[in-house]
């Protein structure tokens, strides 16, 4: 197996973004193609030991481990937020999800703001991604890529938020994060169905996981028959998030309100496995069909989760879940297969996070970034394909929901984390070299450190002030 050795990553200028510019291409003679297909599917709630090719003793996942065999599998990869809506809209973008104001949180059932900003924006009937935010698919739409969104949306309940209006041409979709996977509803006792196809109400018969695999396999042959023009397929899934249910759970009925199978606290282990198995077999049949179609050499693959896992993951030894920024609550999985760029059995060890891949597809699809658009992402997949460390640049993270605000900023090895409930403050100092499960806080031993991780926190929280 190839191994990129572990490098420490020291502070850089938050200016280090990728500014409005012709990004580099990749080297010519590991280019597959010139414009590459580019495949992003994202799990939802994956821990970070969910996956066989992560360590899970149980759990089978033979189509996701064979993807990371077949690229690089990341060991120190971050989503940009401990919440499903925050990485979906770093990802989108390429910038730091507060850039955007009313999205650190995931949005509520029913579109509901959980926190004072997401509140006043949902009561201006403005909670969620605005259609003048610049994005990854109107970028590669723009750039002649067919784009299609099939999965989870989660960015915003209202029809001026849909995904045909972010640059999408195909659109399948759930509105929110918490839907029956049967009956396609939410927010119980009301069930609102929430199924879209292309902004318009829809009705299928199915298991969700199942139904968007299908969906992107029709796409998928749709498009490549008899067509060269690139795609672009954002395949986001609602597994293993709640309520759980496996494939094999359909009642009569949509889940009670009261059901157990709603709430995020321990569920059947079996059940769970049922939906992280079911997943992975859709990506197997999401892969073949691009073997199929003849696009396996000049196809990017991403497989990754938008955040930490529940208490139901599998998380490693890590500390913490989803919803906070310890690393259990943002270090997820992620695997990348380009065949002829990326070497296969790669293990990544340095620090990435979600924005990272925006910048690496639009680096990969050879697109000029509008003029006075700067990413706060780096062209990670270059690194790996070079076998170098990505560039020197801290990476930070901020939650809110209620009264209570998870930070957390990482300079090197050192990672600083505060967690804020009304007036109460509680901050930790880890060494991740020599403690990569946060056993044992530093703060106390190093106040130097700490107070100069606290003051890059304050100068970046006021450089991703939002506009609105």
């Amino acid at each position: 197996m190839h191994q990129i050795a572990a490098f420490l990553i020291v502070g850089c200028s938050l200016a280090d973004g990728v500014l409005g510019a012709e990004l580099p291409s990749p080297p010519a003679e590991k280019s597959a193609a010139a414009r590459p297909n580019l495949v992003i599917m994202l799990a939802d709630d994956l821990g970070f030991g969910d996956l066989g090719c992560y360590g899970h003793p149980a759990v089978r996942t033979p189509y996701i481990d064979r993807l990371a065999r077949q690229g690089v599998r990341f060991t120190q990869f971050y989503a940009n937020g401990p919440e499903c809506t925050p990485t979906r809209t770093a990802l989108l973008t390429g910038r730091y999800q507060q850039r955007v104001g009313g999205l650190e949180c995931a949005i509520g059932t029913g579109n509901v703001g959980r926190y004072d900003d997401a509140i006043r924006l949902a009561e201006q009937h403005q909670l969620g991604l605005p259609a003048s935010e610049v994005t990854l698919p109107r970028m590669l739409h723009d750039a002649g890529y067919a784009t299609a969104i099939i999965g989870k949306w989660h960015l915003g309940y209202e029809d001026h938020f849909g995904p045909n209006r972010h640059g999408f041409d195909h659109a399948f979709y759930c509105l929110g994060g918490g839907m029956d996977y049967f009956r396609h509803v939410e927010d119980p006792p009301a069930f609102a169905p929430v199924l879209r196809l292309n902004g318009r109400p829809e009705s299928r018969a199915g298991y969700f996981t199942d139904l968007i695999g299908e969906e992107a396999i029709q796409w998928l042959r749709r498009h490549t028959s008899g067509s060269t023009q690139p795609f672009f397929l954002y395949l986001p899934f609602t597994a293993p998030h709640a309520p759980y249910q496996g494939p094999g759970d359909e009642q009569d009925a949509p889940l009670a309100a009261d059901s157990e199978r709603w709430k995020q606290n321990r569920t059947d282990p079996r059940v769970y496995a049922a939906m992280i198995e079911r997943m992975d077999s859709v990506v197997g049949r999401v892969l073949a069909t691009i073997e199929s179609t003849g696009h396996y050499q000049n196809t990017l693959v991403i497989f990754t989760s938008d955040n930490g896992g529940t208490v139901n993951a599998r998380q490693a030894g890590l500390r913490g879940n989803k919803g906070s920024t310890l690393e259990g609550g943002i270090r997820v999985p992620a695997v990348v297969r380009w065949p002829g760029v990326i070497e296969e059995a790669t293990t990544f060890t340095h620090p990435a996070v979600t924005f990272d891949l925006t910048v690496s597809l639009l680096r990969a699809a050879r697109v000029t970034i509008p003029t006075g658009i700067t990413l706060d992402g780096v062209d990670v997949l270059k690194s790996v394909a070079e076998g170098q460390s990505p560039p020197l640049r801290d990476l930070f993270w901020r939650q809110r929901r209620g009264e209570r605000t998870w930070r957390a900023v990482r300079e090197g090895a050192l990672k600083y984390v505060s967690d804020t409930r009304g007036q109460l403050a509680t901050g930790y100092l880890f060494d991740m070299a020599t403690d990569p499960t946060e056993q044992t806080d530093l703060s106390q031993s190093r106040p130097d450190d700490v107070k100069r991780l606290q003051a890059k926190l304050t100068a970046w929280e006021q450089a991703v002030r939002p506009a609105r």
